[in-house]
């Protein structure tokens, strides 16, 4: 066995060392190939054990192949969007053909060089069809997600364009503190203080332009405003305005006990039987009534009118009267003698009328207002009426809002976090879809400035072609359209193996599992152990060309010296065969 053992064993290092060889120029020929995974060659020594040492039986040797699946590849640019690379562990799904049928097996690959065919699918440039979950319209992935079967081939054919009909809408509006108030019964017939517009789109991607109305208001109180403006607090009753020394008039509030008061031309006068104050100057008149009256405040408005307000706004409860008990003194102001309740409100063309006595505050589709009369944080002066238009100035809904006195928003958040103006159920009486929209007015201001738009936006969009597909770092394949929108259509997982060295290769740079690599696990991007999606870019192969170029001169010289053995066995044998 000596002679010839020595020549199997020769032999069985060619064979090794070809194999050898022949992994080495897999690797080069392979050096371009998008997501590669190069190989090498494990030699192990086959032992021919004998029971008598002292004669030796020589062994053999043979190569297994390792492949190095786990390493990375460098990754490099590309400027398509369906191109994309791993970073880190991970596989896209993906499979021969696009039928989704149990009965093709699903393949694993690191070539992520997508682009789309004829029918709309994503296929890498080895024809792989590409595999992911379907979300809904919320971006929600199946249920079963963990499971191949959740898997759908990526389609992004559209035969038409996207519609996006808004939903949400955000205005930055600052009104104008300094603006002239109106009574909030003549607020829906007032003109509007400000206009500010806003396209939106409907289910048919129709443009739909609507309004918004603003008219500044003594707020929901019953109130009452002089017809003469320009006062000041030192205009004298009887010298500057003309009242008529003597003139009474009576203020009852809520039907209590009247407060009679009297019109003098001296400052000071001795005050009459049956007459509660004497008011000289327009001072003297706001001063008592907010000393004495409960109730009921006194002030001057903007454009200098003197204004009675009640300081609650309860319907049916809440009221004053004004009487001219001698003369025409109310009258000579400018106050029209009546009885000014909370009720007078009620009436007003508002979509979802005022609440009753319990707080908080809120009118309907509007923000619920955070203070109260009475509360130490209620701005009197920082109401406004809000109107929203349709394009055919039909109202869509109307209500107040309310700022505080540094000029922001009065309103508690709903139930989601927002500030907001609920539009709910639009007709546009086009044979679109009833529509809902919330318009976010949280940062609303008033401060004493030009009215302004600080910005105006909404989440809707007109009919749009698809102009291109691409894949983000999250794994979504998103859909974009020449109106500016976008759509997501699917997440691609990312399958992770336990072993990936121990999946068996198939033509095309794809692998299938084997009870070496473990099952699959579907994974997100970026999470359980998943690498990251980048996106429009490409994993080069992981062979290093001058590694290779080295182990094939060492693999050269081996082979070499096998024949070497072989070449001196031969010469042994004729030897012994030359022996007489």
């Amino acid at each position: 066995m000596g002679l010839f053992g020595a020549l199997f064993t020769g032999v069985s290092a060619l064979s090794a060392q070809s194999q050898n060889v022949a992994i080495i120029a897999n690797n080069i020929a392979n050096i371009n190939t998008t997501g590669f995974k190069r190989s090498e060659a494990s030699f192990f020594s086959l032992v021919t054990t004998s029971g008598n040492t002292s004669r030796y039986s020589p062994g053999t040797v043979t190569a297994n192949r390792i492949q190095r699946v786990d390493q990375q590849g460098p990754i490099t640019q590309s400027v398509s969007g369906t191109d994309a690379s791993v970073s880190g562990k991970g596989f896209f799904a993906v499979k021969r053909d696009p039928d989704d049928s149990a009965l093709t097996e699903y393949l694993y690959t690191r070539n992520g060089q997508f682009s789309e065919d004829s029918q709309g699918f994503l296929r890498n440039s080895a024809g792989f069809y590409l595999y992911g979950w379907a979300v809904d319209q919320s971006g929600n992935l199946p249920s079963n997600q963990g499971d191949l079967t959740s898997l759908v081939p990526i389609d992004v054919a559209f035969l038409g364009g996207l519609t996006r009909p808004t939903n949400t809408a955000e205005l930055s509006i600052n009104l104008d503190s300094a603006e002239s108030d109106s009574l909030f019964s003549a607020a829906p017939t007032s003109n509007a203080n400000f206009t500010r517009g806003l396209t939106v789109y409907d289910s048919l991607g129709n443009p739909q332009p609507i309004s918004f109305e603003f008219v500044k208001t003594y707020g929901p109180q019953a109130a009452s405003a002089t017809t003469r403006t320009t006062l000041t607090s030192t205009d004298e009753m009887v010298n500057d305005l003309g009242l008529s020394d003597g003139d009474q008039f009576t203020i009852d509030v809520d039907g209590g006990a009247p407060r009679t008061y009297q019109i003098s031309a001296l400052d000071g006068a001795a005050l009459p039987g049956g007459v509660d104050a004497m008011i000289f100057d327009i001072g003297d008149l706001i001063d008592d009534i907010n000393t004495n009256v409960t109730n009921l405040s006194a002030f001057l408005g903007n454009d200098g009118e003197v204004v009675l307000q009640h300081d609650d706004f309860v319907l049916g409860t809440e009221n004053f009267t004004l009487v001219d008990s001698a003369g025409t003194a109310l009258a000579s102001l400018g106050f029209a003698p009546a009885t000014y309740t909370s009720d007078d409100i009620s009436g007003a063309t508002f979509s979802n009328g005022l609440p009753g006595d319990t707080p908080p505050y809120s009118s309907g589709d509007f923000p619920t207002i955070q203070f109260l009369p009475g509360d130490p944080g209620y701005n009197s002066r920082g109401w406004w009426t809000m109107t929203v238009t349709d394009p055919n100035n039909n109202q869509l809904s109307s209500g107040l809002i309310n700022f505080k006195g540094d000029g922001t928003m009065n309103a508690l958040s709903d139930a989601d976090g927002n500030i907001d103006v609920e539009l709910s159920q639009i007709d546009w009486n086009n044979g679109s879809e009833l529509q809902n929209i919330n318009v976010d007015i949280s940062r609303f201001s008033q401060f004493s400035s030009d009215y302004s738009v600080l910005f105006s936006d909404q989440d809707g969009a007109e009919l749009g072609l698809r102009t291109g597909i691409q894949i983000d770092r999250e794994g979504f394949v998103i859909a974009q359209f020449s109106n500016g929108a976008s759509s997501i259509l699917y997440k691609l997982p990312l399958v992770t193996f336990a072993n990936a060295n121990g999946l068996a290769e198939v033509s095309g740079t794809a692998y299938t599992e084997t009870e070496n690599s473990g099952e699959e696990n579907l994974r997100e991007a970026g999470t359980g152990g998943a690498g990251f999606i980048e996106p429009s870019t490409l994993e080069n192969s992981n062979v290093d060309l001058a590694d290779e170029f080295a182990l094939l001169i060492v693999s050269q010289r081996a082979y070499s010296a096998g024949t070497k053995v072989i070449n001196t066995v031969d010469q042994m044998t004729q030897e012994l065969l030359q022996l007489r």
